[in-house]
């Protein structure tokens, strides 16, 4: 990360001057590059703490929840349920671990779609996988792979997408989830892999001067929920796989019908939950409310650092410098020039994204149900917002040192942008 944030601020400067120097004004309104630069800083800056404040009572409300279900035992349910595949990707987190179960909520709010949800259970999984780090600042095997899955994205169904392309007059709103589907398998696969075979090149290094501490024996979370050794049986796991992997044509064939409801739904059902294990709810709540709400204040400087790094190298005109130079190159491809912006932008900034498609979408002689609208679709609904994730979710615990984890996921991203191309090129041509 120390890398991506100097190169973002350099390189947004030396542009910046380079069109200073060279700039000739063109009306009296024209914006010297050097003053729209510092404009894009301050409010980048700003936007980040507003960013943060808007999240803070999302992380509360969901982290409060996800202490009553904490408390109810409903995360070592389903911890022990997908063991078997859990602990072939996470081998270094016990199998009942809580950070098992956390990773598991956000994984399946990602997968609907439920990004804000996502996020505090996400921070909650990075907090309780410090617990087992046995190098404090430095990522752990399982940190780096929970993040490149989660910057992969494993969207089954982009409500976001579908909600934008229906308002804007398509005839099929919800035709990209196929299409996002096979790019987001596409892309989680590669980051599993590329996370496997890049981490024996980056071995795990103590800060500073301090020796390597031994890592713990029997790594046991810091929480009241710790159930005892064991899983359910392997026709359990089955069972419960073939249901998560049944409500894919349910998400293609109804998921702009349940969208609406799946908030409400998870709501009342962890509350159901906990009152019928007997949890003293509110309690509960508040409990978790109040981690909520000192996480979203942890984050901040980390927040506002990438998201001024890159409001900078967008305001400095860098952006559509290497838009044009790649153009060229990735047109023949099936990547236009039209939707490069948007594969560019994605792993940078959501919101900036997301108004690269919806100015793509509403374009004159595009529109939704074009190729162009297709793939810039599939791109927003198939990725995310890689150093945004990283930022956050590094920042909560105080990582320092990424290791792989930015080449892993700039490399799933790679491959989310092929499979996009690929599968739009191949459903709906040009």
């Amino acid at each position: 990360m120390n890398i991506v944030f100097a190169f973002l601020i350099f390189t947004a400067f030396l542009v910046t001057a380079y069109r200073q120097l060279t700039w000739i004004a063109s009306s009296p309104e024209a914006v010297p590059p050097m003053q729209a630069l510092t404009t894009g800083l301050i409010d980048s800056a700003g936007s980040a703490v507003t960013l943060v404040l808007g999240m803070i009572g999302v992380m509360t409300f969901f982290l409060g929840l996800m202490k009553i279900i904490e408390r109810g035992g409903l995360l070592v349910i389903l911890a022990r349920l997908i063991r078997p595949m859990m602990v072939r990707v996470f081998p270094e987190v016990p199998p009942d671990h809580p950070a098992m179960g956390a990773m598991i909520m956000n994984f399946s709010a990602n997968m609907m779609g439920l990004g804000n949800a996502a996020t505090p259970f996400g921070l909650r999984a990075m907090e309780e996988l410090d617990k087992l780090n046995p190098s404090k600042g430095v990522a752990t095997n399982a940190m780096v792979m929970f993040l490149a899955i989660n910057t992969s994205s494993l969207a089954l169904l982009p409500t976001g997408v579908v909600a934008l392309r229906a308002s804007l007059g398509s005839a099929d709103p919800a035709a990209i989830i196929p299409t996002t589907l096979f790019a987001t398998v596409c892309s989680t696969t590669v980051a599993i892999i590329a996370v496997l075979a890049l981490q024996r090149f980056f071995p795990v290094r103590p800060l500073g001067d301090a020796p390597l501490p031994p890592r713990p024996v029997a790594a046991e979370p810091e929480t009241e929920l710790v159930a005892e050794t064991g899983s359910y049986p392997v026709w359990g796991s089955l069972l419960f796989l073939g249901a998560i992997l049944g409500m894919i044509p349910l998400t293609i064939l109804y998921g702009k019908t349940m969208s609406p409801w799946v908030v409400p739904v998870l709501t009342v059902f962890f509350l159901g939950f906990g009152v019928l294990r007997r949890v003293p709810v509110y309690e509960a709540f508040i409990e978790g409310g109040r981690e909520g709400f000192q996480l979203g204040m942890r984050i901040i400087p980390y927040l506002v650092a990438i998201l001024t790094a890159v409001g900078m190298f967008r305001a400095s005109g860098a952006m559509d410098y290497l838009t044009s130079l790649i153009g060229p190159l990735t047109s023949p491809l099936g990547l236009p020039a039209e939707a490069l912006p948007m594969a560019l932008m994605r792993p940078l900034s959501g919101s900036g994204a997301y108004a690269i498609m919806a100015g793509t979408l509403s374009a004159p002689g595009q529109g939704p149900d074009t190729y162009i609208g297709w793939l810039v679709s599939t791109l927003q609904g198939s990725s995310e917002t890689t150093f945004y994730v990283l930022a956050v979710y590094f920042g909560a615990v105080g990582i320092k040192r990424a290791r792989h984890a930015v080449p892993a996921a700039l490399m799933a991203d790679l491959a989310g942008v092929a499979a996009a191309v690929f599968i739009c090129s191949w459903l709906y041509p040009a």
